[in-house]
């Protein structure tokens, strides 16, 4: 901005007279920006510190965006995580193409190569300068010092090259007149010397063993074996009339003439709360622990007691004893049916699991280990149902064929008595409990444990049951509830579904669902059965059913409301 000290007005233009004098002036300069401290930015650099937090000039928009000044830091953090990696350290290194090839040709034909990532120029005589070893080798390095670190382009002399093929020496002809002896005639069939014509090769019969016993299979090293003996003490007799029908049916085909759909698929349809007692069987002399109806079907009910014995029952028609299977010499504990029910195991104090015919009674075969065995189960899968899983006394579940006999798998992590095995997700895996008062999931067939649930407030679980739907875990706990856990791939409990009210007191009293899922039900220790709604968890009927200990409540599939159930006074009920 420029001030005169000369003022005049527009009327004053006309009378002032052009004169030389100079008008003086006096003017003051003003500068807005403040002083930088620095004269000269002809460079176009900016200097800063690293720890300036402010800046005394105007700093274009492209200095601020440029990258900093300065070799690379190889210690920053971003940079070492690509470089650490699981197997090592790793640095990057440029090589082109055709150099790459051409050492890998070296290596391959020389046995070594030169290494770019030296950076030193030493000989293999260990002197400096232009020598042989150019940026380092590696490999054999006594190969590359006789070849003066010649690559694969490189002409060599050939009697420096390695490993080269010594002419072999022909062998005589031989005289034509002669037909056998060291000078026989061989013609143009000579051989040449040391290639062994003639002489028998191969390896003598200590090698040809070891080759076999490197070459076998490794077999499992399990802890546990079949130790059990064939005693040929099992027996079985037929209660009924006569073993086949007038068509030669035996009591194993499903029967056509009631009213039921035996082959419709269960919990179709909807279930009520049994209210009465239809039927008493009455045949074990001792405590009933375990009842199963036949799968698919239940026209036939399995039983096993503390009497020693195995008996099946007809669920239709006239109710009665049909077949007791004997064999056992303490106690039988748990007992299960195949898919198809033609066969059956049973687990007794006895320390054997025997397989049965269910048709004919007959024995097939016996597995032990010496311990006690508390539960046994088929693996449900049709083309895995002859393999079949027990728990143990001993802290193991161990996997055994029922076709061979012999243990397939061993399941060892558990720290108190295995008390149940059940399958859920497709098969694909099984949970079990224990008195060491968890649960663990596995992986069928892979001894290790996927799942480990246990709180400071769990008590063990003695009883395990499926949902219909396959989707929850009924727990029976012996604090006097029942207890839900998922049976996918969480394992979770399910705290909102809490089942109490009845007291088993340490007894192993095993729930049941209805077929559609509506209701689930238990015993007690007072012989008393309970039905509680599965959506509110309300208790809705006791039923007073024996006069001891309700071990084991089972529905049938394709009734409505019809409910069996077994106890320590040696009867088994039947309610609707």
């Amino acid at each position: 901005m420029d001030l005169v000290n000369n003022y005049g007005s527009s009327d004053e233009e006309d009378n002032v007279q052009t004169s030389n004098v100079n008008t003086v002036s006096s003017v003051v300069k003003i500068n807005a920006a403040p002083e930088t401290g620095f004269d000269d930015h002809s460079s176009g650099n900016l200097y800063t510190a690293p720890t300036a937090t402010e800046l005394i000039v105007n700093v274009p928009y492209d200095d601020m965006n440029r990258p900093t000044l300065g070799p690379e830091n190889p210690f920053t953090d971003r940079r070492l995580a690509t470089q650490n990696v699981i197997n090592g350290h790793v640095e990057t290194q440029a090589i082109s193409e055709m150099d790459f090839r051409t050492q890998h040709r070296t290596f391959e034909t020389y046995g070594y190569a030169r290494d770019p990532s030296l950076s030193t120029a030493t000989n293999l005589a260990g002197q400096t300068g232009q020598g042989l070893m150019g940026t380092g080798y590696v490999g054999n390095l006594a190969v590359a010092a006789e070849l003066g670190g010649a690559s694969i382009l490189d002409r060599v002399n050939r009697d420096l090259r390695p490993n080269k093929d010594a002419k072999q020496k022909r062998e005589k002809k031989g005289k034509l007149e002669e037909v056998d002896g060291p000078n026989a005639y061989k013609g143009p069939w000579a051989g040449y010397e040391d290639d062994n014509v003639g002489v028998p090769t191969g390896l003598d019969q200590e090698q040809i063993e070891e080759v076999q016993a490197m070459q076998a299979p490794p077999k499992a090293a399990f802890s546990v074996k079949n130790v059990a003996q064939e005693t040929n003490t099992e027996s079985t007799i037929f209660h009924g009339a006569s073993e086949r029908d007038y068509l030669g049916r035996t009591y194993m085909a499903v029967p056509q003439d009631i009213d039921t759909n035996l082959f419709g698929e269960p919990g179709s349809q909807e279930c009520f709360v049994p209210k009465k007692l239809l039927h008493t069987w009455e045949g074990h002399e001792k405590g009933v622990s375990s009842i199963k109806f036949f799968p698919k079907s239940a026209h036939l009910l399995l039983s096993g007691g503390m009497d020693n014995q195995i008996k099946i029952w007809d669920v239709y028609h006239d109710k009665s004893l049909l077949r007791s299977y004997h064999g056992h010499t303490k106690a039988v504990r748990d007992i299960a049916f195949n898919n198809d029910g033609t066969k059956f195991l049973s687990a007794s104090y006895d320390r054997n699991v025997k397989l049965w015919d269910t048709e004919t009674g007959q024995c097939i075969r016996t597995f032990s280990t010496g311990r006690l065995p508390y539960c046994v189960t088929f693996n449900p899968d049709q083309d895995k149902n002859n393999i079949f899983l027990a728990g143990y006394s001993d802290k193991k579940i161990v996997q055994f064929d029922t076709n061979t006999g012999e243990i397939t798998q061993e399941y060892d992590q558990h720290l108190g008595a295995v008390n149940t095995i059940t399958f859920v997700d497709d098969n694909r895996r099984f949970i079990t409990t224990s008195d060491d008062k968890t649960m663990r999931a596995w992986e069928y067939d892979i001894p290790v444990v996927i799942k480990y649930i246990a709180e400071p407030d769990m008590y063990a679980i003695p009883a395990v049951t499926l949902s219909p739907n396959k989707k929850w875990l009924a727990c029976q706990s012996l604090d006097n509830q029942i207890l839900i856990y998922g049976a996918r791939d969480k394992f979770r409990l399910n705290r909102k579904k809490r089942f109490a009210g009845h007291l088993i007191a340490g007894y192993a009293c095993k729930p049941g669902f209805s077929p559609d899922g509506r209701f689930i039900s238990s015993g007690d220790s007072n012989g008393n059965v309970w039905f509680w709604d599965w959506k509110t968890c309300k208790i809705l009927k006791k039923l007073k059913a024996h006069n001891k200990v309700v071990t084991c409540t089972e529905w049938n599939p394709h009734e409505s409301s019809k409910l069996a159930t077994c106890s320590w006074d040696g009867l088994i009920k039947y309610w609707d």
